[in-house]
């Protein structure tokens, strides 16, 4: 069975278990927290995310309560002290969370792109009428990261850079290497020209004017927060593994099964729901191990 055909029977299972469920209160929890990492402002953030607490409440029969922290590291540290019992994470915040504690959540779905796969891309990008057009145009300029725990926004941009041969160093090659905060911040601080050029996250599918059919410009440009034809992309990194949607190994285990079932069934119960939390088109969620990420893991270690 090939990874479309696992997705469709998955969901249509799913939706059979959820059909199947009446809204009484899981055993043993009270309320269910759930954790919107960063990337875009939080009231954007909790608004599309909105649909989601709503059905988690029907589901559950518990209050739902989300959390949007200011970066990565709010959600990872929730997950870790026990205060979250669900995110989407990067893969980058994923190998935190096990590298310090590998007890702590269980990769339970991964996004899949339209064309069946579940990689996307670090993509570099300035302003069009910078005259910049690739790295080599860089030099002197400033250059943005998002968010230290961030896969594309930083870990593997900041490995792959340097293997062709540029020093992320500030003022070594480009005049300032610095963060910006999150995704968000990185694009407006290069449509704005704060910075020459930076880097984000995008599935590499469809359309560019459309920022592409999901990740980081998607949301941006869907937010009129940037003219795609204002910016160009000027570096792409290898294929990264889209990070997991992550339970709690605490919750009981009815729980996850409830959960693991509404998310891999949210796009055929709700596509404009999926849309906002899954931050763009895609096909939907499917399961994931934690074998995919063994590889972002050791670059972590490695970076660490």
């Amino acid at each position: 069975m090939n990874v479309v055909s696992k997705f469709a029977a998955l969901a249509a299972v799913s939706m059979l278990a959820l059909n199947a469920t009446s809204a009484v209160a899981a055993d043993n929890i009270t309320e269910f927290r759930i954790g919107i990492l960063g990337g875009e402002n939080a009231s954007d953030r909790l608004r599309a995310y909105e649909c989601l607490e709503d059905k988690t409440a029907d589901l559950l029969g518990v209050p739902v309560k989300l959390f949007a922290p200011a970066d990565y590291n709010g959600v990872i540290e929730g997950l870790l002290g026990g205060n979250l019992d669900m995110a989407w994470l990067g893969a980058s915040g994923y190998a935190k969370v096990f590298l310090t504690d590998p007890e702590a959540v269980d990769p339970v779905l991964v996004k899949v792109n339209n064309d069946g796969g579940y990689g996307y891309y670090s993509i570099g990008f300035a302003r069009v009428d910078s005259e910049i057009n690739s790295l080599e145009d860089m030099k002197g300029k400033a250059f943005g990261f998002g968010d230290p725990n961030s896969t594309s926004g930083y870990l593997i941009p900041s490995i792959e850079i340097p293997k062709e041969g540029y020093s992320m160093k500030s003022g070594e090659y480009f005049s300032e290497v610095k963060f910006t905060g999150g995704h968000e911040q990185t694009i407006v601080a290069v449509a704005n020209g704060d910075i020459a050029a930076g880097v984000t996250w995008a599935d590499g599918q469809g359309e560019w004017e459309d920022g592409y059919n999901s990740g980081a410009l998607r949301k941006a440009s869907d937010a009129g927060l940037v003219d795609m034809t204002e910016i160009h992309e000027i570096w792409r990194s290898p294929v990264i593994p889209e990070g997991p949607v992550v339970l709690s190994k605490k919750l009981p285990e009815d729980v996850k099964v409830k959960m693991t079932g509404l998310m891999a069934s949210l796009k055929s119960m709700d596509e404009e729901c999926f849309y906002g939390v899954a931050a763009g088109e895609a096909k939907g969620f499917m399961p994931i191990t934690h074998a995919a990420y063994e590889s972002i893991v050791a670059a972590r270690q490695a970076k660490n």
